[in-house]
C-alpha cells in the first residue's frame, strides 16, 4: 500500500536527521516552507478523494475504477494523491531541515510509479481504451 511506503520513507528521512544532525542548515524559511509543501499535499489528496466520492469510484490501488477521474484536480496530473505523498514527503524534510534527505523523493516517485502507477494505468487504458489514451496525452504524470 503506497501509504506504507510513504510512512516508510517519512521514517527514513527522520532516521537521516537524527543520525547525521550536523547536515541541518539552520535556516529558518525552511519550516514554514515545508509546512507550505505538506498542506499543499494534503489539500491534493483531498482534492482527489473529492473527486473519488463524487464520482463513487474506488480509490484503492488494484481496485478496479467504476468511472473515469480526469475533471477536477484531475485536469492538472493525473497522480494527485501520489503527489501529494511527494509533497508531503519534501514538506517534512524540509520543515526537519535535513536537506540530503531531499534525494528520497525522487527515489519514492521511482518507487510509486513502478510499483503502482503503471498497473493503474494500464488498467485503465484496457477499461476506458481511447479516452483513457487522450487523457494520458494530454496530462501529465506528476505535474
Amino acid at each position: 500500500m503506497p501509504p506504507l511506503w510513504l510512512g516508510l520513507f517519512i521514517g527514513l528521512a527522520w532516521a537521516f536527521d537524527r543520525l547525521f544532525p550536523g547536515l541541518a542548515t539552520g535556516w529558518a524559511w525552511l519550516v514554514p516552507a515545508g509546512w507550505a509543501l505538506v498542506v499543499l499535499g494534503l489539500v491534493l489528496m483531498g482534492l482527489a478523494l473529492v473527486e473519488f466520492l463524487r464520482n463513487h469510484t474506488t480509490f484503492i490501488p488494484r481496485r478496479e475504477p467504476t468511472a473515469f477521474l480526469q475533471h477536477g484536480i484531475y485536469r492538472f496530473t493525473r497522480n494527485p494523491i501520489y503527489l501529494g505523498d511527494a509533497l508531503v514527503l519534501a514538506g517534512l524534510i524540509l520543515a526537519w531541515d535535513v536537506l540530503p534527505a531531499l534525494v528520497l523523493v525522487p527515489v519514492f516517485m521511482a518507487l510509486i510509479a513502478r510499483r503502482y502507477i503503471e498497473g493503474e494505468e494500464a488498467g485503465l487504458e484496457a477499461k476506458f481504451g481511447a479516452e483513457f489514451t487522450e487523457w494520458k496525452r494530454k496530462v501529465r504524470r506528476w505535474l
